[in-house]
């Protein structure tokens, strides 16, 4: 997978928290990958690979960070069969 590096300044105060430079650019890239994902612009799945972890330990970062793994209403299941029956039309 391509990578393009990013730089952000931050606190020294939140990288001496954080132990090294390079643990908080993981930290960043974490955040950055669950709000994606907390905002529904990627699939767990894709979180998975961009975090280059497997959907289990997925699941259990999900937890950490208190992030749904399903619809959290009527509304929403409903769009997740319509989406789902809709990709499994034949074209």
């Amino acid at each position: 997978m391509a990578q393009r590096s990013v730089t952000i300044d931050v606190p020294e105060e939140v990288v001496a928290l954080l132990g090294s430079p390079e643990q908080a650019a993981t930290r960043a890239r974490d955040a950055l990958v669950l709000d994606l994902l907390r905002e529904a612009e990627i699939s767990q799945g894709k979180a998975a690979e961009l975090l280059g972890i497997n959907r289990y330990e997925m699941l259990d970062l999900m937890v950490r960070h208190k992030i749904p793994s399903g619809p959290r209403t009527v509304e929403e299941l409903d769009q997740d069969i319509e989406n789902a029956l809709r990709a499994a039309r034949p074209r």
